[in-house]
């Protein structure tokens, strides 16, 4: 098992990666790859999302305002880091041959933009203005 301190240093040294076990099919690799970018498109977007709620709801009570903008933003921070994680995690596995690793984070991730959105749309149908 990879301790913490040593996964957050390979986020920034992925050629350490590639020193340990074998090379895998590049494939895999790319793939991997991609699952990352897609991570970050939806930090981007739950960030975007965050700033949107932000400035574009002026007349929102400022608390409702500002607890939907901080976790859409608490969101997309999480996601963000969660991808280069899971992006080291998976490439080390498969240089090791070993299984990819399982998370809870996308049924968490599901969970919170959920209550988010419920919170939002209780506040489209009250009418919550500030």
């Amino acid at each position: 098992m990879i301790d913490l301190r040593t996964s957050v240093r390979l986020w920034f040294a992925p050629d350490r990666i590639s020193e340990q076990g074998e090379t895998p099919d590049y494939r895999f690799s790319l793939a991997n790859e991609r699952t990352f970018l897609a991570w970050l498109r939806t930090a981007l977007a739950l960030i975007g999302g965050g700033f949107a709620v932000d400035q574009f709801l002026p007349h929102l009570h400022s608390g409702w305002r500002v607890g939907l903008a901080l976790a859409l933003l608490a969101a997309g921070v999480l996601c963000s880091l969660r991808a280069i994680n899971h992006w080291v995690r998976c490439e080390r596995a498969m240089r090791h041959g070993e299984d990819l690793p399982v998370s809870r984070f996308p049924a968490l991730m599901s969970v919170v933009i959920a209550v988010v959105a419920l919170a939002m749309v209780v506040v489209v149908l009250g009418g919550w203005a500030g």
